[in-house]
């Protein structure tokens, strides 16, 4: 094959919103050796505080970074769920009509409906794109769940980029749907953790807890998912309020009463906003639980 035919065959990629989706993303691609010349564009670049930090990033994962989105092609979008119609709105001023547009964000139905109509209207082909699991380890190769009017088009690129994807349905909202669904029990077990465990151990009686939970429900392993709960809350916390008040607007679209959902948003935020890295101390639940209290009250952290 000439260099000419290989340069022909490459996929040009927009990443919009550079964080750990993004990277990982970038790195399977890498990795795999997929024939994608990846761009991306993340607006902690116009920031004099985070914009050395992001162009660092871009360089670690040899990655072109962009002074603003740009392109055609495919363009995943990756940002917070609440920046997502915004930068849906922005990309459908600039880029190219016939532009793949991958909406990857934890958004409420109502909210990608409206992104695919500004989209849409210009002539850009919006996919509803529900990221199913985290993108560690997997990377790339994470389930994605696609629907939309053009998934047969989205589900060809998806597969030329070495990607997991399976078609939910032809209408905008139905992969959102089963993703903000299943995120009411996903994070819910999360923050139902946090506040069984904190009380357990203020209480003296976590350890029987504990035992109580692994008898109701073998094969669990309480103690050790109590303390990766702890850790994914704290470490992604703010990213997943944000996420559940989109779960939260989605229940509510559906006409019921949403006083689940938002109590998660408390919890997640809350623990977000502690800033704590439970990854780089204690590993067991007992530990974790304590730099969570104690952070909580206000008094110093437990010994790491």
């Amino acid at each position: 094959m000439s260099d000419n035919a290989r340069v022909s065959n490459r996929i040009p990629v927009v990443l919009l919103g550079f964080g750990e989706a993004g990277q990982a993303f970038a790195a399977g691609w890498k990795a795999a050796g997929v024939p994608a010349d990846l761009s991306a564009f993340d607006i902690k670049t116009n920031s004099p505080d985070t914009a050395e930090a992001k162009r660092a990033d871009y360089s670690a994962h040899g990655v072109e970074g962009l002074t603003a989105l740009s392109g055609s092609g495919a363009v995943f979008s990756l940002v917070t769920a609440d920046q997502a119609e915004a930068a849906a709105q922005d990309a459908a001023a600039v880029l190219a009509p016939g532009t793949l547009f991958f909406d990857c964000n934890s958004c409420s139905p109502g909210a990608k409906r409206r992104s695919a109509a500004a989209l849409e209207a210009q002539g850009i082909r919006y996919v509803d794109v529900a990221v199913m699991a985290p993108v560690h380890p997997k990377l790339h190769r994470t389930q994605l769940l696609i629907s939309g009017p053009h998934t047969q088009a989205a589900a060809e690129c998806l597969h030329s980029l070495d990607m997991e994807a399976q078609i939910a349905g032809p209408d905008v909202g139905i992969a959102s749907a089963t993703k903000m669904v299943r995120s009411v029990m996903i994070k819910g077990i999360e923050a139902l953790t946090l506040e069984c465990l904190l009380a357990g151990r203020r209480a003296g009686v976590d350890e029987a807890v504990l035992a109580s939970l692994d008898a109701s429900m073998p094969g669990w392993n309480w103690p050790m998912r109590a303390a990766y709960n702890m850790e994914r809350a704290t470490t992604h916390g703010l990213r997943r309020a944000a996420e559940m008040r989109e779960v939260a607007r989605t229940v509510e679209e559906l006409g019921l009463p949403a006083d689940m959902s938002r109590a998660i948003v408390a919890w997640q935020q809350r623990v977000g906003d502690l800033s704590l890295r439970l990854a780089d101390g204690p590993k067991d639940y007992a530990g974790r639980a304590d730099r969570i209290s104690n952070a909580m009250a206000g008094t110093p952290r437990a010994a790491e």
